[in-house]
């Protein structure tokens, strides 16, 4: 028994000093395994891990849609086959030579736009790269000397030799190039001109179905090379020449040759964009690029050391921008564009000058803009053809002296400042002043004793410098005697009053490039200025200046900021469909002048005698009186500044109105200028067009409406 019980106890630790010995191999292993990895394999899973990066690429997304304010589309993105370039970071000059070379067989890129786009420097690094040896020979071991003489570093000096060889090819070896050669070139300056591994376009506008197929078919010999879809932004309702109305002032964006615009690129860099992104580059486009500019899709690419692409992944979903809806009817804005160009067309006969027309209408209650038409003849430079061009612009950008419809402002700016009073009488006759040329009314005799009302209504010159002079300090008219005014004090007594109606400021208008006019802060050389600019004939303003003062009077005394943007909605897929509203443009008011309601109003009369009262200077033009418009004519004397040269003196005619006077909805201002005779009356028979044209749609979108309300009423009673 004991001999048994010794044995087993034997047998126990031989079976643990087995067991140990099989975990003391088992560890052995894995530790020469773990050893084996780390020191043999180490450094190529280590390289392996540290070649591979991470790249995120913003693809372009289309840009947001511009809607007029019934929700009709007014600017879409046309859809568009393209041809795109992928570089990656190892790819050669050569390489992508070779690629070009081949894609040149394949599509057409040989139009005179893409020619045009080339320049010098692109065609000194072709003609580098496809005529090495020539190249080469164009450097002296002299030159090689002297550059080493420098002790310049290889970077350096490379860049040194690349300079002087790029100095030294000829003329003739520059265009020695083939219509072949070019076509390869305009194809290579594409593929090397956008960031590595950012898609660039190469061909996005007259892909043929064939060119789209047989790309598509060879991508596997063209590295980097894609076929995709691209987008243009389009002008839905355009003329002939591709513009749409209003085309001024919705404004441009940059072409993907362009890219963003230098003098803004830190800018936009820093935001996000890509140099090759697409922009707005003027106007509407550029003011709500913001809104407009889509969020781009972030693509994140897995690339080794040589940058070649491991894998890609979406990282971040794009969207389209965000569509603008704006305040214009375009209905009403066509009929306008119409009118403008009618009636300037048939005045035109005969009048060397006379180039331009423009109206500004505006809802003077709530700033939005209701339309703003321009129309210009322009001659081309290179066709020397003369054609009528959209100059919406116009409105905004340009100043003419504007004549008596400044009236109104000087009237109130008497009552402003204790010049005069309402109904008070002055004598119109004309005013003889020593050394100076007599200053008179239109009607050359005058109108004798007359009120204010009486005033504004035949548009007298006399009771406006006699309301001048009060305000310059000078109480009494005396004939022959001396213009005892203070020229100073009163204009710029005169010009503070006249900001207050948005006259000789900026309006505000949510557009770049907004002109004040000229005058502004300068000292007449005489008092007698100071009564020309009573009547509207000294400093200048612009039309859009003018829809803003008139309606400052027309809504009783607030200068409203003037307004395109109406709305920010949300894109959806369908053109004809509007999403959420995210943002309003809620009526701004700038000031409000300091002058009694009582007074307001009263101008207000004045203006509607203008119009209604048979002795009023628009009642014979102004036929529609059934809208009850109100409103002030002007005409100034001024010299020529237009592209013809010269300086001869000519006339602006002018106006400026509201309806209904009761209860204002529309203001306008029309502007005629350069004309050579005092005597036309296109700018009334403009602004008496506009307001029918305005008064007939809201008429015809009325009955519209009350139509389809009855066809609902009776389809409800027949079920």
């Amino acid at each position: 028994m004991n001999k048994i019980k010794k044995k087993k106890k034997e047998n126990v630790p031989f079976r643990i000093n087995i067991l140990f010995f099989i975990v003391f191999l088992l560890f052995s292993t894995l530790i020469l395994r773990l050893g084996t990895l780390q020191i043999v394999f180490g450094e190529n899973f280590q390289r392996e891990i540290d070649q591979k990066e991470i790249v995120p690429i913003n693809t372009s997304v289309p840009r947001g849609k511009i809607y007029d304010t019934n929700g009709k589309l007014i600017i879409g993105n046309k859809p568009l086959k393209a041809i795109s370039y992928t570089r990656s970071n190892s790819v050669t000059t050569a390489e992508m030579l070779k690629i070009a070379k081949k894609l040149a067989t394949l599509i057409s890129k040989d139009s005179e736009d893409d020619f045009k786009a080339i320049t010098k420097r692109d065609r000194q690094d072709f003609w580098i790269l496809t005529n090495p040896k020539l190249a080469t020979a164009k450097i002296t071991n002299k030159d090689k000397d002297k550059l080493r003489k420098k002790e310049l570093e290889q970077k350096e000096y490379d860049q040194e030799i690349y300079d002087l060889t790029r100095e030294r090819i000829t003329d003739e070896e520059l265009h020695s190039f083939s219509k072949q050669e070019l076509e390869v070139l305009a194809i290579f300056r594409e593929m090397s001109s956008g960031s590595a591994l950012s898609p660039q376009i190469i061909k996005n506008k007259d892909v043929t179905d064939e060119e789209f197929a047989v790309v598509s078919e060879n991508l596997d010999s063209l590295p980097g090379v894609n076929t995709t879809t691209d987008w243009d932004r389009e002008f839905i309702l355009k003329d002939a020449d591709g513009n749409g109305p209003l085309s001024s002032v919705l404004g441009k964006i940059t072409s993907a040759k362009e890219g963003l615009p230098r003098d803004s690129l830190d800018y936009f860099l820093a935001k996000g964009y890509s140099r090759n992104d697409r922009v707005g580059k003027s106007y509407i486009e550029k003011q709500y690029e913001e809104v407009l500019q889509g969020q781009k899709e972030t693509i994140r690419n897995v690339t080794d050391k040589s940058g070649n692409v491991l894998e890609s992944e979406v990282f971040k979903e794009g969207s389209s921008g965000n569509d603008l809806v704006l305040s214009v009817d375009i209905d009403f804005q066509q009929k306008v564009d119409g009118i403008v160009q009618d009636k300037l067309s048939k005045a035109k006969s005969g009048q060397k000058y006379m180039d331009r027309a423009l109206v500004s209408v505006m809802n003077p209650k709530t700033g939005e803009m209701l339309a703003m038409s321009g129309k210009q003849y322009v001659t081309d430079n290179e066709t020397k053809r003369t054609e009528v061009r959209d100059f919406a612009l116009g409105n905004m950008t340009t100043s003419y002296s504007m004549g008596s419809v400044v009236k109104a402002a000087t009237v109130l700016t008497g009552y402003q400042t204790g010049a005069i009073v309402p109904w008070q009488q002055l004598y119109d006759q004309p005013l003889r002043f020593k050394g100076t040329q007599v200053k008179k009314s239109w009607n050359m005799t005058g109108f004798g004793s007359i009120n204010d009302l009486y005033a504004l209504k035949r548009s007298s010159n006399v009771y406006m410098f006699l309301t001048a002079m009060k305000i310059g300090g000078q109480q009494t008219y005396i004939p022959d005697g001396p213009l005892s005014i203070d020229k100073v004090a009163a204009i710029n007594t005169l010009r503070k009053n006249f900001a207050q109606f948005g006259l000789g400021v900026r309006t505000g208008i949510d557009l770049p490039g907004e002109q004040t006019g000229y005058g502004a802060g300068q000292i007449p050389p005489d008092a007698g200025k100071v009564l020309d600019y009573a009547i509207g004939q000294y400093d200048t303003y612009t039309p859009l200046q003018l829809v803003q003062y008139i309606s400052t009077i027309a809504n009783g005394g607030y200068r409203i900021q003037p307004h395109l943007a109406k709305e920010i909605r949300r894109p959806t897929s369908n053109s004809e469909e509007l999403g959420p509203i995210l943002q309003e443009v809620h009526p701004t008011i700038l000031n409000k002048i300091d002058m009694k309601e009582a007074w307001v109003k009263h101008v207000q009369e004045g203006l509607r005698l203008v119009v209604n009262d048979s002795q009023g200077t628009g009642y014979g033009s102004i036929k529609n009186k059934q809208y009850k418009i109100a409103g002030k004519t002007g005409t100034a004397q001024a010299l020529y500044d237009g592209p013809l040269g010269g300086h001869p003196m000519l006339w602006n005619v002018t106006f400026v109105g509201y309806a209904p006077y009761d209860n204002p909805e529309i203001a306008i201002s029309v502007v005629v200028p350069w004309s050579t005779t005092d005597k036309t009356h296109t700018n009334l028979e403009i602004a008496d067009e506009v307001f029918k044209a305005y008064f007939d749609l809201k008429a015809a979108r009325l009955t519209q409406g009350s139509d389809t309300s009855n066809v609902s009423q009776n389809e409800e009673n027949d079920n």
